[in-house]
């Protein structure tokens, strides 16, 4: 049973005031030894928490569980989901538990969630527990994210509890400290809709739109402009991830954040080199998530959660679908538009002209074909806007067949008055040098599995600067030899 203490955490739990059945009461597992892995202080800061760094012990208490701050009220939130396309209607928290919210010093609401604390009421059968492996992985990748400016739920905590996990074999276990937005989700709302529970789906659309989107409250129709503003925010969310050769890797509506961020890094990836068609989670068995399907699975989604909402958009059936249609529409507008802006701005282009979406096409498929590094050949392209010679970028091709001609045509497109060096500069701020390597991560867990969390936290540290060139991070930036390849990544359930 936890114990209580007052570690100068002030939550204010909104969530946990909503009606009863939006979640269950839970309570942490016992965890024999919890150790600290990794205390993000700079999130701490933002949030208002005021612990101290050096008590590692007590970190380690608080984000294993063991200790509960005075004010928390651990929950499991209720959701459902589709699955790889398949609707479940009972789904909920499974291994994470709510601990409350605070408000950070931007006056934001932000959960804290532990993750891999023990079971709860929606866990069917599992032990809501975590192995070190999937926390570490979304410690990286997190933290990773929000370094390239991408919305996303963030790392606070990594802790071993000096309890062993059973998977395939045993490994160590672990609790990740997340901190969102919200932890509300597209199969949330699917959950009271799938209960016939109006009621219910009417009270969380109004918790969304206070928390998460006060702008609608004064429209015409606030769900309507809900839904509109909800698929806006995933539009763009794709669109940026596209632009760094992000793979989600599981898109299920129950991973779909309300908040418009990354949420749920299990089978994710990042591209080593380009192709569309790119798939790395070992579930994913007919790419229904690869690379280039997000931007229609988005919206499919989104179509989930219009349906939830029928009856707060019209009394009427036929108008209410009518009003949800129209929403869709506009979201492959929204996401075409958000790709290709980002896309411009990583090929240093400044305006809009007609052939831009067949510029940044065309050099994809040159990629495509030439096996090229997703992230280093676009850093290449930063090198020649500045000055340097056409080999920086075929080195980047194994058949560079084609490239030359389209330089021609970069070359045009890019005059404007800018200097060489104010583009290569510009370019360098949307182009990152070092992404979080598959291969990388894997070695980062696999050293940490025997205690060795020493490239972990070099790993950890360097993908705070992102758009850097360091010569000491150098071969973090490179991509994988043919032995070190990743070319399957798994869920941490």
């Amino acid at each position: 049973m936890p114990g209580k203490e007052l570690p100068l955490i002030a939550f204010d739990n909104s969530y946990s005031r909503l009606p009863e059945h939006f979640f269950r009461p839970a309570k942490p597992a016992a965890a024999a030894q919890p150790q600290l892995i990794r205390y993000n202080q700079a999130l701490a800061d933002q949030l208002g928490i005021a612990l101290d760094i050096g008590d590692t012990a007590r970190l380690a208490q608080i984000f294993s569980g063991q200790v509960l701050p005075v004010g928390a009220e651990p929950i499991a939130m209720a959701y459902s989901g589709h699955q790889f396309g398949h609707f479940n209607p009972q789904l909920g928290d499974g291994r994470a538990l709510l601990l409350g919210e605070v408000i950070d010093q931007e006056g934001r609401r932000r959960d804290i969630q532990l993750k891999g604390a023990g079971p709860t009421a929606f866990s069917r059968n599992g032990d809501g527990l975590a192995a070190l492996g999937p926390v570490l992985r979304e410690y990286i990748v997190s933290e990773a994210m929000a370094a390239l400016g991408i919305p996303t739920t963030r790392a606070l905590a990594a802790v071993l509890t000096g309890e062993p996990v059973i998977r395939e074999t045993v490994l160590p276990g672990a609790v990740f400290t997340r901190v969102a937005a919200s932890h509300i989700r597209v199969g949330t709302f699917q959950y009271f809709a799938a209960r016939g529970d109006t009621d219910g789906v009417k009270t969380l659309a109004d918790h969304v739109i206070e928390r998460h989107y006060p702008e609608v409250t004064g429209a015409e129709n606030p769900y309507a402009a809900l839904l509109s503003a909800i698929s806006v925010r995933q539009a763009e969310l794709i669109a940026r991830w596209l632009s760094v050769g992000f793979i989600h890797g599981v898109m299920n509506t129950d991973n779909v954040a309300i908040s418009g961020e990354t949420i749920d890094f299990g089978p994710c990836a990042f591209l080593d080199e380009y192709d569309p068609k790119k798939v790395f989670s070992s579930i994913d068995q007919r790419g229904r998530y690869a690379y280039a399907n997000q931007p229609g699975i988005g919206q499919w989604n989104i179509a989930r959660l219009a349906e939830c909402l029928l009856p707060l958009l019209d009394e009427d059936e036929e108008k209410a679908v009518e009003v949800a249609n129209g929403v869709l529409s506009q979201f492959g507008d929204v996401f075409q538009a958000a790709w290709l802006a980002a896309f411009r701005a990583k090929l240093g282009l400044v305006g809009e002209k007609d052939e831009d979406r067949m510029l940044v096409s065309d050099f994809l498929d040159l990629m495509q074909r030439g096996e090229a590094d997703f992230t280093l050949t676009f850093r290449a392209l930063c090198k020649l806007a500045g000055g340097a010679d056409d080999a920086v970028l075929e080195a980047q091709f194994a058949d560079p067949a084609g490239l030359a001609d389209w330089l021609v045509r970069w070359r045009e497109r890019l005059q404007g008055g800018r200097s060489a060096a104010e583009i290569q500069a510009q370019m360098e701020t949307v182009n990152p040098a070092l992404i979080p390597r598959n291969h990388r991560i894997e070695e980062a867990i696999q050293a940490a599995i025997y205690n060795d969390f020493s490239f972990f936290h070099r790993l950890s540290d360097a993908l705070r600067k992102p758009f850097a060139e360091d010569p000491d991070v150098a071969d973090l930036c490179q991509p994988p030899r043919p032995e070190q390849r990743v070319t399957r990544t798994f869920c941490g359930t």
